[in-house]
């Protein structure tokens, strides 16, 4: 087990892997790093899995039985991304029994879908069902049109992970999206205990565009400024995650037995090889607070990650000093923030169209043979 990364598990921060294969869960090396590494959790994306396709022989079986079926790509990639999803909340479930917020699995609907309520709506439910785990986790994304799709999954008792958070005020509008799924849940009968969620909150994203941003500037104020506004972002997310849990709307659904929608800070591999490797992790230990990151991340806080306390709470108004200083730098982070969202729902349908391109490769292979 690693001091570093049970340091971290100890000071309240879930550990969760940002990489999920059929080889990663065959092998034993998922449950190795359950057992050794402190991961409790595991999210998976388009990528990752045309990843894990593309450079695996594991998913040859099924892609074959599945092209002998006349199956079409989509249909295909849905049936080999829910078998990898169900076995890993297989592995995770001894976790989930102990610690209920944890032991979760995430599988993302279909990118195109972002901007397409019922769309979505409809995919939540199609691989809520499929995966048939209690312990899966359905991510649906932050786009305005997700907002309603976020509501009326946690309604029906599907446990949301809502991705692509870049701002404060759409964070603000996901939160009221899941009490009023929960509140909802709860006038048709429904077991909130049995509803997790959780906000993933994107960070290293927001430095790179910040950054590219104060370089074209160039003024000294703003080069000083470099590297600092993800971390000053996450921090102001958590204080509004605070008052929303402080709130009198969420007590009375607290005392119905419904849980907080933990924040999740993701995109926490480093893309800027000047700053630290464990930045985004050292600078966010914060309790009851999810990290997911990619296994180089992972591996690099084991090695040589630091623990110093609670890094977040009490930090807002340094951290609005951070933006206001950015404001007077010529950042418009409102700008950036729409840029965030636009290019994120691009990376999403294009890493979608990644997968359909591998897996229709693997289908043609199949089909030669």
């Amino acid at each position: 087990m690693s001091d570093r990364l049970q340091a971290l598990s100890d000071a309240g921060v879930s550990i969760w892997l940002d990489d999920l294969s059929r080889e990663r869960i065959e092998t034993g090396n998922l449950a190795g790093l359950v057992d050794e590494k402190s991961v409790v959790g595991v999210t998976s994306n388009p990528t990752i899995f045309a990843a894990a396709i593309a450079n695996g022989e594991r998913y040859d079986e099924q892609v074959a039985q599945l092209v002998d079926k006349g199956e079409p790509v989509d249909r295909v990639i849905f049936e080999l991304t829910t078998e990898d999803i169900r076995n890993a909340c297989d592995i995770l479930r001894p976790v989930a029994e102990r610690t209920a917020a944890d032991g979760r699995v995430s599988i993302e609907v279909e990118p195109a879908l972002a901007n397409d309520t019922e769309g979505t709506i409809a995919s939540a439910r199609a691989l809520w069902g499929a995966v048939d785990r209690p312990n899966a986790f359905i991510k649906i994304p932050a786009t305005k049109e997700g907002l309603p799709a976020i509501t009326a999954a946690t309604a029906e008792g599907i446990s949301v992970n809502v991705t692509l958070i870049f701002g404060i005020e759409r964070y603000r509008e996901v939160m009221d999206a899941y009490l009023s799924g929960l509140e909802a849940a709860r006038d048709a009968g429904l077991d909130l205990g049995r509803i997790q969620s959780v906000a993933s909150f994107f960070v290293s994203r927001v430095d790179t565009e910040v950054d590219a941003r104060l370089d074209g500037i160039g003024t000294d104020d703003a080069l000083a400024l470099r590297g600092k506004a993800a971390v000053a972002n996450a921090r102001l997310a958590y204080a509004a995650f605070q008052n929303v849990i402080a709130s009198d709307r969420w007590k009375v659904l607290a005392e119905a037995g419904a849980n907080p929608q933990r924040p999740l800070w993701a995109s926490t591999g480093v893309k800027n090889p000047d700053y630290p490797d464990t930045l985004y992790v050292t600078d966010l230990v914060v309790a009851d607070t999810v990290n997911t990151m990619p296994e180089k991340t992972l591996d690099a806080f084991a090695d040589h990650g630091e623990v110093t306390g609670d890094q977040v709470t009490g930090r807002g108004d340094a951290a609005q000093s951070i933006f206001d200083q950015l404001t007077a730098a010529g950042i418009d982070f409102q700008d950036v923030l729409l840029v965030l969202e636009t290019e994120g729902v691009d990376k999403f349908k294009k890493s979608w169209d990644e997968l359909v391109d591998t897996v229709k490769a693997q289908m043609d292979k199949a089909a030669a043979r």
